[in-house]
């Protein structure tokens, strides 16, 4: 018995250190509202309604996920690169959006303010210099105090969200929680996800809605379908006001109709979804680059030739709206495990 009494007081201390980590855990949990406003410190732009409207979207994988990464959530063992590395895939990060620093609206996912993966470095804030003189609005959809996986290296501390830049000041800026999480102990350590609106006044007294969405990946599928449920009330609410209505970003899903194949890549068909058709409505039109992908698996370093691929960053548009020209940019997954893609539009008049 006395050799067994020190095992049981080793065991009883380790279950109430992890009960008091849930207990933490849960007390700490961030909890958003189902709408946060954002305070606006300048005058609102006036946008005019003959305006032609360039977009680039981008999952910058927090600068942790390069072409050389695996990811232990895909089934590699890492969680990030070195310090080097990270730096370095920011670096690169900063120097692709260069030439898009005159486009009308630029929105990121994956962007990093101050957590244990990317070595605290201040993502938002490097952006944000690069971009000086626009607007810059943040969505928090991360936010843990110590993420215990994977357990070799732990993920810790994460503050991470989406990030929307515009050339445009907005007259309002709202962040929308999405419904459904997972079930508890697992959704305190997961991300809390949402969709960050910026509004901006037309001539015509009606409003553009640009809409920056990451939605739920990882899932059995449930978290999605409610997520585009909710999603589709708000878009159609916004359409019948008149207004006009872009969403860009991660969709952690394909669009209908995209038959699975790439011309030059594997075509990823593990767990592959697709958005209903026509979601939200008949007349919306999907707005993405067929013949490149946008997001590779990163169960393994990138391959060109045998790593699966898919397309699932694209925008949504509204029937008032149309698409000119979309183009996926091929960087070969060198800083991020997805690619920019980049939209010209224009509100159509005959509405």
């Amino acid at each position: 018995m006395r050799v067994i009494r020190p095992f049981l007081y080793l065991l009883i201390i380790l279950v109430g250190a992890f009960l008091l980590f849930l207990a933490y855990a849960s007390l700490d949990d961030y909890r958003p509202d189902e709408v946060i406003s954002q305070q606006i410190d300048s005058q609102p732009d006036i946008i005019q309604d003959t305006l032609s409207l360039k977009l680039l979207i981008w999952n910058i994988g927090y600068a942790g996920l390069d072409a050389s990464m695996d990811f232990f959530y895909d089934g590699g063992e890492q969680m990030r690169p070195s310090p080097e590395g990270v730096q370095r895939n920011m670096e690169g990060i900063l120097s692709t959006l260069v030439p898009y620093q005159d486009y009308d609206f630029v929105l990121l996912q994956e962007v990093d303010k101050n957590s244990r993966r990317s070595y605290h470095l201040d993502e938002y804030q490097m952006l944000q210099d690069q971009f000086q003189g626009y607007h810059c609005s943040f969505g928090l959809n991360y936010e843990v105090f110590f993420v215990p996986i994977p357990l070799k290296e732990p993920m810790g501390k994460v503050e991470s969200g989406l990030m929307t830049i515009s050339k445009q000041t907005p007259n309002m800026v709202e962040r929308h929680s999405f419904p459904g999480n997972y079930s508890w102990p697992v959704k305190l350590f997961m991300l809390d996800r949402c969709f960050l609106v910026n509004r901006y006044t037309l001539a015509s007294q009606k409003e553009l809605v640009v809409i920056n969405t990451h939605n739920s990946a990882y899932d059995d599928g449930s978290l999605r379908a409610g997520q585009m449920g909710y999603l589709s009330d708000y878009l159609l609410s916004e359409y019948e006001k008149g207004n006009y209505v872009i969403v860009g970003g991660d969709w952690n899903q394909t669009p209908y109709g995209i038959d699975p194949e790439l011309p030059l890549h594997q075509f990823d068909t593990e767990n592959l979804t697709y958005v209903d058709k026509d979601y939200p409505a008949p007349g919306w039109i999907w707005a993405f680059d067929p013949l490149l992908p946008t997001n590779r698996r990163v169960k393994v370093p990138y391959d060109p030739s045998s790593t699966p691929t898919t397309i699932i960053d694209c925008y949504l548009l509204s029937p008032n709206l149309q698409e000119v020209e979309v183009k996926t940019i091929d960087l070969g997954f060198e800083y991020s495990d997805h690619q920019p893609v980049q939209l010209n539009a224009k509100l159509s008049l005959k509405h």
